[in-house]
């Protein structure tokens, strides 16, 4: 199986796959697909508590679909919906911590659950629960803006504003922290932040998904107060 990332930052995810080889998708992702490809649609984890638990806490459909090969250079397209870089993530014997709505693929041999992070260690945002990824292979995932990849060495700390974060190695140790004071969280803009020690992985996005809501928010009120409210180009 191999894997090509197109267009970031509004990208997709190309996957060459062989005779019997097999990914699972989220649900709604699919782009594309060349050749004999066999989809089956299940619950995301065995049992029904399970399944409820990682949609309801963690964000993802209830759903996902196994995409399988019969035939050699059968072709998959998928994409998730933030705009923003599509990056892949190796999972190893320590897994990783991952943004709630981030997930669009993994390969076989990957489980997701949910994370509970305590209301002190509620990072990435405001979640209180995250996914998190066990097992070994390829997770796939996509958030808004660019992704980076840094590597802290053991010792090394790094402060990230939370709504940044977009996956962790869950060997690192972290802890939420406030930044600045009262006049600090209300007139800079800041408030909460993660303080990250290594070893660790860290992904982040460039971009905060929360700062676009409040500005679409803000223009969506100045569209329905006082301007009027805008119906297929005309003001009412």
């Amino acid at each position: 199986m191999q894997y090509k990332i197109i267009n970031n930052p509004m990208g997709m995810l190309v996957i060459n796959m062989n005779k019997d080889e097999e990914i699972t998708a989220e649900a709604g992702s699919l782009v594309y697909l060349k050749g004999d490809i066999e989809i089956k649609t299940r619950m995301r984890n065995k049992g029904l508590l399970k399944s409820l638990k990682v949609t309801v806490l963690g964000g993802e459909t209830f759903f996902v679909n196994d995409y399988i090969a019969h035939e050699d250079n059968s072709i998959l397209g998928l994409t998730g919906p933030p705009v923003g870089d599509i990056c892949q993530i190796k999972v190893d014997s320590y897994g990783y911590i991952v943004q709630a709505g981030a997930y669009i693929a993994s390969t076989k041999g990957i489980e997701l659950d949910t994370q509970w992070q305590g209301f002190t260690k509620g990072i990435f945002g405001t979640e209180l629960f995250m996914l998190k990824a066990t097992g070994k292979g390829d997770l796939f995932v996509n958030s808004y803006g660019s992704i980076i990849e840094d590597e802290l060495k053991g010792g090394e700390k790094m402060l990230l504003d939370n709504y940044h974060l977009v996956a962790l190695s869950a060997n690192a140790e972290y802890k939420v922290v406030k930044v600045g004071g009262l006049k600090t969280t209300i007139l800079g803009g800041e408030g909460l932040a993660t303080e990250i020690t290594g070893p660790a992985k860290v992904y982040y996005q460039t971009k905060n998904l929360k700062e676009l809501i409040d500005l679409l928010g803000v223009r969506a009120r100045e569209e329905t107060q006082g301007r009027g409210l805008s119906i297929g180009g005309f003001r009412v």
